[in-house]
């Protein structure tokens, strides 16, 4: 590990002052899980590290009058899930639980899964994400189907990021000068054009603060996860929905966004068509399930997830909709 300057700002103006505007000379460390590792291993090499875990105004979690729900960035994950206005947010417990980790689950932290690098061994072997010749040749079993059309091959790291897009959620961004912006996170996530370019749109001198929850009347809402095994390693694909319904049980309104398939979570336009204007049923699930991946374009060895990011897509949204899923 290269060495590097430790500070500990107590206030996000503090924290926002160390962080430099030049790519790669300063990194945030919150619960460490990601970082450490990459640091190790001298993927990235800063000369600054802010620990952000003395701001007290990151580690709050709280409904606001509205009903919406703001939770800072230092909050970890176990934390979110024994908070109790948590019930009518499923398709982001479901994929904290997902983690199926005590230790990752009581060290990280929200703010840190959202912005967690990808898990593409050619990255963290020190190669880039941006070396498509080398995916295209190499093993890219666990590379995207979707938006791989570019440079860009990997997949997105966040598990919670599909989450909270279906959800409509937001982040509140800070910069220098009290510069303030909160932004959808839909629009929070982006695909790199160099290697300079981070995963999201986080400029290196801003802090994520804050993720808000819209306030949600009801919990059909979910996320599932076809996964090799009951451990804390990553999905093989994964999807998380969101539904509104009139009282016939007609879906109204729909968001369907896929994990694990593409450099950025995956919103399918094409699954809500299919959903819009019909009740959810077995058969209608599977048909936005086969709508949601028809426009892959697997890459050597990993046609196989275009069936299992299906079976996430109709799974999850039978789970929204408080139907039984069929799985294990």
């Amino acid at each position: 590990m290269k060495a590097f300057e430790y500070t500990e700002p107590r206030t996000e103006s503090d924290a926002v002052a160390l962080l430099s505007a030049q790519p790669g000379q300063t990194e945030i460390l919150a619960g460490g899980t990601d970082l450490v590792g990459l640091m190790k291993k001298m993927i990235i090499k800063p000369e600054r590290v802010v620990n952000i875990m003395e701001i007290q105004s990151l580690q709050n979690i709280e409904q606001l009058e509205d009903g919406s729900v703001v939770i800072g960035a230092a909050v970890t994950l176990d934390e979110i899930l024994a908070f109790p206005y948590m019930e009518n947010y499923p398709a982001v417990t479901d994929a904290i639980l997902g983690i199926n980790s005590m230790q990752l689950q009581s060290q990280g932290t929200i703010g840190g899964e959202i912005c967690q690098r990808p898990r593409c061994w050619f990255f963290r072997n020190g190669t880039g994400l941006l070396d498509d010749k080398q995916v295209v040749e190499g093993d890219n079993r666990y590379h995207a189907i979707l938006g791989n059309t570019g440079a860009a091959k990997y997949v997105s790291g966040s598990r919670i990021g599909p989450a909270l897009i279906a959800l409509g959620a937001q982040v509140r961004l800070v910069g220098p000068n009290d510069q303030e912006q909160i932004i959808p996170v839909a629009e929070f996530f982006r695909t790199p054009r160099s290697e300079h370019h981070r995963e999201t749109v986080l400029d290196s001198n801003q802090l994520l603060t804050h993720l808000i929850l819209p306030a949600k009347q009801s919990a059909t809402n979910a996320t599932y996860e076809v996964r090799h095994g009951a451990g804390p390693e990553y999905p093989l694909a994964a999807a998380a929905a969101e539904l509104e319904m009139d009282a016939n049980g007609i879906v109204r309104k729909a968001s369907v966004v896929m994990g694990q398939v593409a450099p950025t979570p995956w919103v399918s336009a094409e699954a809500v068509q299919v959903l819009v204007g019909k009740p959810v049923t077995p058969e209608v699930a599977e048909a936005a399930g086969r709508a949601a991946v028809a426009p892959a374009t697997p890459l050597s060895q990993n046609e196989y997830k275009v069936q299992m990011s299906m079976v996430a897509v109709k799974r999850a949204i039978l789970r929204a909709a408080g139907l039984e899923t069929g799985g294990f």
